[in-house]
């Protein structure tokens, strides 16, 4: 009996060869079978055939179809883990997350970046950069060690607004006695959209791309203040 293929959105299915596997094992089966009742009705009774061989076929036949079967539930495991991750992604827009990064997107006069300083760092050096590679802000200060969030507003060192975009932002930390200070940065922005295109979804995030893998903080964003 042919066995018909479920046609996708495309009209193709992407389970083609494991169901025309199992179709072609179930022909051969029942051929098998067939052949093997015909050959036990006709055999001569003096001279009996050797079962053995047909016994050792049926145990092979029977194993390959178990193993069909088991390839067709992991398939339908791995569909369900690939819908349930995509549920997952789809559920982050609207959220604002942090992920591991140095870029933002200034927009509305803001940017923002999270940090996370490994111990107090005395002298601290911020330093922002454009699309270009070009430096466009700079500040010196101090932090205390554990996380922190930066709040840039956009304006330059040189005391101009910069135009909206993506910025990235390096910030270098020395302690009293002049050791260097390991200051790890974070990018944080509301998710507007996921892209499924490749094997791991891919947030947007502003202007930047941020891999859901890289994602370590999600919460509801900050309302903001009512007009006065």
């Amino acid at each position: 009996m042919a066995v018909s293929p479920l046609a996708g959105s495309s009209g193709t299915n992407p389970n083609a060869p494991a169901v025309a596997s199992r179709a072609g094992i179930a022909d051969n089966f029942d051929t098998f079978l067939n052949i093997l009742t015909t050959q036990l009705k006709n055999q001569n009774p003096l001279d009996p055939m050797d079962t053995n061989q047909f016994t050792q076929q049926l145990v092979q036949f029977t194993g390959v179809e178990q193993q069909l079967k088991s390839n067709t539930y992991l398939e339908a495991l791995m569909n369900a883990s690939q819908s349930a991750n995509k549920t997952d992604a789809v559920s982050y827009i609207g959220k604002e997350v942090t992920a591991s990064g140095t870029t933002a997107t200034l927009k509305a006069g803001g940017a923002s970046w999270a940090y996370n300083a490994a111990a107090n760092a005395s002298d601290a050096k911020v330093t922002i950069k454009n699309a270009a590679g070009q430096v466009v802000y700079s500040e010196s200060g101090s932090l205390n060690a554990g996380p922190g969030n930066f709040l840039w507003d956009g304006v330059g060192s040189d005391g101009q607004t910069k135009p909206d975009g993506v910025y990235t932002i390096t910030i270098d930390g020395k302690n009293l006695n002049g050791a260097n200070v390991a200051v790890n940065t974070s990018t944080v922005g509301v998710v507007t959209a996921v892209d499924f295109s490749g094997a791991e979804p891919i947030l947007t995030v502003g202007s930047s791309k941020i891999r859901l893998s890289d994602v370590t903080a999600v919460k509801v964003p900050t309302a903001a203040p009512p007009a006065s």
